[in-house]
């Protein structure tokens, strides 16, 4: 999608920098990346203690 957005010069400065990215498209693109997956590791999150499992444990283990 195409768009035009005014970002801060000072912090895409800082994200460029943090990042090591090369573009701005790269650094917009990566930062809409980790906000979506922020957002869906705090929906399953609510899932906390509400599920159930049932297997082995000490069967699934691979670090044994």
């Amino acid at each position: 999608m195409r768009t035009n957005v005014v970002v801060d010069d000072i912090l895409m400065a800082s994200a460029l920098k943090a990042s090591g990215l090369k573009t701005k498209k790269d650094a917009i693109e990566e930062g809409l990346k980790l906000l979506v997956q922020m957002r869906s590791q705090k929906a399953i999150k609510n899932f906390r203690g509400k599920l159930k499992w049932s297997g082995n444990l000490d069967k699934t283990r691979t670090d044994k």
